[in-house]
C-alpha cells in the first residue's frame, strides 16, 4: 500500500502534469475548430477566446486557408459572423481571421515557384492543360511573366504551343502585364501577344492595338492589330490612338470599375518592360492613387501617338494633382527621388492646359486639383490668361462659386493679382471673396475636407489684404473694393501683425468718411502698439491727400492734443503731425499749435 508521502507525491505529479496540459499553447488547428465549434453553438464568450488564441498563435496565412478549405462548411460561418453577429468584437476577431485567410489567398497565388510550375503542367496532359489554365487563371497578372518569359526561351519551343494556347484564357487580369510587353523587340513574342489581346476582347486593349497599327514598322504586326481590333470592336480602327488613350484615361481618372486592381492585396501593380532585360518587371503602388498613375500613363501614351494631342496635357495634370491628393508621403519609386511634383509641372504648362484641368475640376468638384491649378495660373498668367474661355465657359471665374474656402479665395486672389482692365460680370463676387477671407476665422471648414485651420486663415487674410492694397494702389477701375469698406474696417482692430495696418493702408484709398475715421481711430488707439499706430498715422495723412479731411472735430482735437504733448513718443509725435498737416485744416489750429509753445 502506498504510505501519505507515495500519495501526496502522486497527487501533486497528476496535478503538474494536469497544469502542464492546460498551460500547453493549443495549435492553430485546435483554436480553429473549437473557435468554430463554440460559435456554432452560440458560447460567444468562449468563441472570442480561442479567435484570440488562433491569432496571437501569428498562424501561417496558407495553412489557415487550407484549413479553411478542409472545412467549407466553418468557413462559411465564419464569413457569416464577421457579416451578421451581434457581438461586435466578435466581428472584429472574425475579421481578422477573415483577412489572414485572404493573405494567404493572394500569398498562395502569386507563388512564383506554384506559377512556372503551372506554366510546365501545360505541356503535360490535356487534364494537365486544363488544370494549370485555372490556376494561371487564378494567378492573373502575376502568371503573364512567368508564361512570356517562357515563350521567349528557345530551349522551351516544344512548350510554346500549349503556352500560346493558354495565354488568352487568362483574361481581363493579363491584359496590363500584357500590353506593357508590347514594347518587346522580340517580334514573334509580340504577334503572339496581340493575337492573345485579341481574343480576350477587352476594350482596354484597343488603344495600344491602334498604337501598334498606325506606328509599328512590321506590316504584319500591323496587320495582327487590325485582326485583333475587329474581335473587341471593329469601329475603333476609325478612332486615332491618341484619342482611344484619352477616352482610356480618363476611365482611370474617374475609377471605372471595369479597371480596378486586384481587391485581395492592399496594393496595386504598374507594369513595365525592363528596356535592357526584355523582361516584365511591376511597381508595387498605393491602391489610393493607383487609378490617377494609370490615367497619367495613358495620357503619356496619348501624347506618344499624336504630340499634338493637348487634351491629354490638362488630363495629365488633373490625374497628377488628383493622385497627389491621396495623401501618400511620396510618389512611386519609378518617379526618382528628383521627380518634381504636380505644382511645378503645372506652373510650366500652357494657360489652355491649366484650364482644360481646372474646368474638369469645377466639374467634378474637386478641391484638391482645383486648388492646385489655380495657384499655377496666379503664379504664371496675366488678365487674358486667366479669364480663358473653353466653348462658352471660364473655369477661373466659374471657380469663384466653388463650394470650397480654399478654391474660391484663391480664384479670387488671382484674378485680382492680375489687375483686370476689362469688366466682366463676376467681379463683385471677386471683392466678396476677398473680403470674407480677409476676416476669416480658423474654425473647422464644414464645405468641404480640404482643410481650414489657424495657419490657413492667416496665410488667406494676409494675401487678400495685400492684393487688395495693389488694386488699391493702382486705382483698378473694374474691381470696386468699396463693398469690401465693412470687412477692412473691421481688419483695422485684427490682432494678426501686419493686418491692420494693410487695412488702414486699403482704407486710404476709399473716399468715405468711415474709411478715414476707422484709420484714425486705429492711430490714436493708445492700446495699439506704437507699430500699429504710426503707419496708420501714415495711412491717415495718405487719405487726406486723396480725398480731404472727412474727421469730427472731436477726432482732430485727439490728433491736436497727442502732438502737443511733451509724453508722446516722438516717432509717433512725428506721424500724427504729418497727418495732421495733411487734414489741410483752418490756420487757427496751426496758429494755436505755434502759441501753445511759446516761451514768450
Amino acid at each position: 500500500m502506498f504510505n501519505g508521502k507515495t500519495a501526496v507525491a502522486i497527487i501533486a505529479a497528476v496535478l503538474l502534469a494536469a497544469n502542464a496540459c492546460l498551460a500547453q499553447t493549443p495549435t492553430p488547428e485546435e483554436s480553429w475548430g473549437d473557435f468554430l465549434h463554440y460559435t456554432m453553438i452560440g458560447r460567444f464568450d468562449l468563441a472570442k477566446g480561442h479567435a484570440q488564441a488562433l491569432l496571437a498563435g501569428n498562424p501561417d496565412p496558407v495553412k489557415l486557408l487550407e484549413m479553411s478549405r478542409e472545412n467549407p462548411q466553418g468557413y462559411d460561418i465564419l464569413v457569416r459572423v464577421s457579416q451578421t453577429a451581434s457581438d461586435t468584437e466578435l466581428v472584429e476577431l472574425s475579421g481578422k481571421i477573415l483577412a489572414l485567410i485572404e493573405r494567404g489567398r493572394f500569398i498562395e497565388r502569386i507563388e512564383p515557384k506554384i506559377i512556372a510550375e503551372e506554366v510546365r503542367r501545360l505541356s503535360t496532359t490535356e487534364r494537365g492543360w486544363f488544370i494549370a489554365v485555372e490556376r494561371l487563371r487564378n494567378a492573373g497578372e502575376y502568371a503573364i511573366p512567368f508564361m512570356l518569359e517562357a515563350m521567349a526561351d528557345p530551349s522551351r519551343e516544344e512548350e510554346l504551343t500549349n503556352i500560346v494556347r493558354a495565354l488568352p484564357q487568362i483574361g481581363r487580369d493579363a491584359i496590363r502585364p500584357l500590353t506593357a510587353a508590347l514594347q518587346t523587340k522580340n517580334v514573334a513574342l509580340k504577334a503572339e501577344i496581340i493575337t492573345a489581346l485579341g481574343k480576350i476582347a477587352y476594350p482596354q486593349s484597343l488603344a495600344y492595338l491602334k498604337y501598334i497599327v498606325e506606328k509599328d514598322d512590321s506590316a504584319d504586326l500591323r496587320q495582327a492589330a487590325q485582326d485583333s481590333i475587329k474581335q473587341i470592336d471593329p469601329a475603333m480602327l476609325q478612332v486615332p490612338a491618341a484619342q482611344l488613350f484619352y477616352d482610356l484615361a480618363e476611365k482611370y481618372y474617374y475609377h471605372a470599375e471595369s479597371l480596378a486592381p486586384a481587391a485581395d492585396a492592399n496594393f496595386a501593380n504598374v507594369w513595365f518592360l525592363d528596356a535592357g532585360t526584355q523582361r516584365l518587371t511591376r511597381e508595387e503602388v498605393a491602391k489610393s492613387y493607383f487609378n490617377e498613375l494609370m490615367a497619367m500613363r495613358e495620357c503619356e501614351w496619348a501624347l506618344k501617338a499624336d504630340a499634338g494631342f493637348g487634351s491629354a496635357i490638362g488630363l495629365w495634370l488633373a490625374a497628377f494633382f488628383k493622385a497627389e491628393s491621396a495623401g501618400e508621403q511620396k510618389m512611386p519609386a519609378y518617379f526618382g527621388d528628383r521627380h518634381a511634383d504636380a505644382l511645378v509641372y503645372a506652373t510650366t504648362a500652357g494657360v489652355e492646359y491649366l484650364h482644360q484641368a481646372l474646368a474638369r475640376a469645377v466639374k467634378d468638384n474637386n478641391a484638391y486639383v482645383a486648388l492646385g491649378v489655380i495657384e499655377a495660373l496666379a503664379t504664371t498668367a496675366g488678365e487674358k490668361s486667366l479669364l480663358y474661355q473653353i466653348g462658352a465657359a471660364q473655369p477661373l471665374l466659374q471657380a469663384l462659386s466653388f463650394d470650397d474656402r480654399k478654391v474660391k479665395y484663391s480664384a479670387a486672389i488671382a484674378i485680382a493679382a492680375a489687375g483686370p482692365k476689362e469688366p466682366f460680370a463676376e467681379s463683385k463676387l471677386v471683392t466678396a471673396n476677398l473680403a470674407e477671407a480677409l476676416v476669416q476665422t480658423p474654425q473647422a471648414a464644414t464645405q468641404s475636407g480640404n482643410g481650414w485651420d489657424q495657419e490657413t486663415a492667416d496665410s488667406y487674410a494676409l494675401r487678400a489684404a495685400q492684393v487688395m492694397l495693389q488694386l488699391a494702389q493702382s486705382r483698378n477701375r473694374v474691381i470696386d473694393l468699396s463693398a469690401a469698406q465693412d470687412a477692412l474696417v473691421t481688419a483695422t482692430s485684427d490682432k494678426r501683425a501686419q493686418m491692420p495696418v494693410l487695412a488702414g493702408q486699403i482704407l486710404a484709398h476709399f473716399d468715405s468718411p468711415e474709411a478715414q475715421r476707422a484709420i484714425a481711430a486705429m492711430a490714436l488707439d493708445a492700446n495699439n502698439a506704437l507699430d500699429v499706430r504710426i503707419p496708420a498715422f501714415d495711412s491717415l495723412a495718405t487719405s487726406a491727400k486723396l480725398n480731404a479731411n472727412m474727421l469730427p472735430d472731436e477726432t482732430i482735437d485727439a490728433i491736436y492734443a497727442l502732438i502737443s504733448s511733451n509724453e508722446t513718443d516722438p516717432a509717433l509725435r512725428s506721424a500724427a503731425a504729418a497727418a495732421y498737416g495733411a487734414l489741410n485744416l483752418p490756420s487757427r489750429k496751426a496758429k494755436d499749435l505755434i502759441l501753445d509753445q511759446a516761451k514768450s
